[in-house]
């Protein structure tokens, strides 16, 4: 078995003694970071839904009743969803919620 790395261990000390002195240790903008991305999350996926919702709208005029109908109807115009897949019941729910949210 092999030794104990001696800078992992000179490491692992030096945060420890800076930990117990109150220090905070890694990223301290984390939480911001996150609340940064998932903004800008939130905001592709509200623009995705806008631009597809009026598809959804004219294929519900074209006759489809149900989430699976719209989605069938997406698949065949060939809109994919944001992530380039194809379209599932829930999936078309899921921006019909997200257009009544907004």
């Amino acid at each position: 078995m092999a030794a104990a790395n001696p800078v992992s261990g000179r490491t692992k000390a030096a945060l420890a003694i800076r930990k117990a002195q109150g220090k905070v240790l890694g990223g301290p903008k984390l939480n911001e970071a996150r609340e940064l991305a998932q903004g800008v999350i939130k905001a592709n996926a509200d623009r995705h839904a806008a631009n597809v919702l009026p598809v959804i709208r004219a294929a519900q005029k074209a006759g489809a009743t149900t989430l699976r109908e719209i989605a069938d109807a997406l698949n065949a115009r060939g809109v994919h969803t944001p992530r380039g897949g194809n379209w599932f019941a829930t999936s078309v729910k899921n921006i019909l919620d997200r257009s009544k949210a907004s």
